[in-house]
């Protein structure tokens, strides 16, 4: 969390340890606000934020009894996800810093140790966003994907797979199809084609394969 900490205001930070020790004691409406503010502009913060968002999250569960920071979370997340076409229209940065929040927020917070469902169809739905034509010609959008789906693909497709099939079937017609793709997007198309079908991982091989040439 160490990034995502220091990325913060002195008052955010002084707001997320109190409310840790005490969530009485905070305003957590003001501060789910303030990291999901920050994770829309800063894209090292919202790929951890998840783990910070978890942290208060369980601190309200065990010392308040109750979920008002996750609720108003959740809340502010489904607003930003219902503009998000006008958010990538607007910049494909915070577009980005969107999806891996969002991403970020399901990887870490559980609920009975299951995964917050009301995220899966908004994740799926920015993914596929992410798999179209236009969007495959832009290397920080295939970048974006080919991250999330290593980061929380498997969680996803255990949720519902029939939509991770289509998304791969997108994928694939994107690889095979597309023709303008630049040498980056298709390696990296490639790659998680195979991420997916030996199961998410990649023999040691493979890994060497696509890693040397994305070094060299």
């Amino acid at each position: 969390m160490d990034s995502a900490w220091t990325a913060l205001d002195v008052v955010t930070q002084t707001m997320v340890q109190k409310a840790i020790a005490d969530p009485k004691t905070v305003d957590l409406e003001k501060l789910s606000n303030a990291i999901v503010d920050q994770s829309l502009k800063d894209l090292s913060f919202c790929k951890d934020a998840g783990r910070m968002c978890y942290a208060v999250v369980q601190a309200e569960v065990q010392k308040a009894a109750t979920s008002v920071f996750r609720r108003n979370l959740l809340t502010r997340l489904q607003q930003e996800f219902t503009a998000r076409e006008e958010t990538r229209n607007r910049s494909v940065q915070e577009w980005v810093c969107l999806v891996t929040f969002i991403c970020s927020i399901f990887d870490y917070i559980k609920v009975n140790n299951a995964p917050l469902v009301a995220l899966v169809d908004p994740i799926y739905d920015c993914l596929f966003r992410l798999a179209q034509p236009d969007a495959l010609m832009n290397e920080e959008e295939v970048d974006c994907l080919v991250v999330q789906l290593h980061r929380v693909g498997e969680q996803l497709e255990q949720t519902n797979s029939q939509r991770m099939n289509q998304l791969f079937y997108l994928l694939r017609d994107g690889f095979l199809l597309q023709e303008d793709l630049c040498s980056m997007t298709r390696l990296l198309l490639l790659e998680i084609l195979e991420f997916r079908a030996s199961g998410w991982t990649l023999t040691n091989t493979a890994h060497k394969y696509y890693y040397s040439e994305v070094v060299d």
